[in-house]
């Protein structure tokens, strides 16, 4: 089976910022993953691409995949590297409460495509992980899956900021089924 997460994007901006704190053991990590914006973004900074199940990030209840991370502890991370913003967070674990700021995106939509094998189409066009058009009647359309869904994740595997080759690639050869929960990951 092929499981995809996609959140829905339509032509109103509909993000909203808002802080949190998370309050966390003091040696325990955030439990999250981050990765680069990527092109297309308006502000460069890190997005949230996976959070630990039982880590602090996760049990806030208030973080999605996909969220952008503005600032950590009032430390603005627009603008810098990756590996800064990592290390950022490493050093975050004597803190028993941190403090971040987010641009949340749209809510994650679950679907599941069944495609029984390589021979089958999924039966939509994807550009930079954004559903552009859907086969009527494919695989993907019956899925659930619409016009302005984002892929946020394949079978477990984020794709949020990876390339559009990759995301096609990784399209081309799934098969079985392919879910998107309704909740932050699929």
């Amino acid at each position: 089976f092929l499981p995809l997460l996609f959140e829905y994007v339509n032509d109103v901006i509909c993000c909203c910022k808002f802080c949190l704190y998370i309050e966390k053991q003091k040696g325990e990590s955030l439990g999250v993953v981050i990765v680069e914006s990527g092109w297309g973004s308006i502000l460069p900074t890190v997005i949230l691409a996976n959070m630990l199940n039982s880590g602090p990030a996760a049990r806030s209840g208030k973080l999605s995949v996909g969220d952008q991370i503005m600032s950590i502890n009032d430390t603005s991370l627009v603008g810098l590297p990756l590996a800064t913003c990592q290390g950022i967070i490493k050093g975050l674990k004597n803190n028993v409460k941190v403090k971040l700021s987010i641009v949340s995106c749209p809510p994650v939509t679950t679907v599941l495509i069944k495609r029984p094998d390589l021979k089958f189409q999924l039966g939509f066009s994807v550009q930079n992980g954004i559903i552009c058009s859907l086969m009527r009647g494919g695989i993907a359309e019956r899925g659930g899956v619409r016009v302005g869904h984002r892929i946020i994740e394949i079978n477990g595997q984020s794709v949020v900021a990876m390339a559009h080759e990759k995301i096609v690639q990784t399209l081309s050869v799934s098969v079985g089924e392919v879910r998107a929960p309704h909740a932050t990951r699929w």
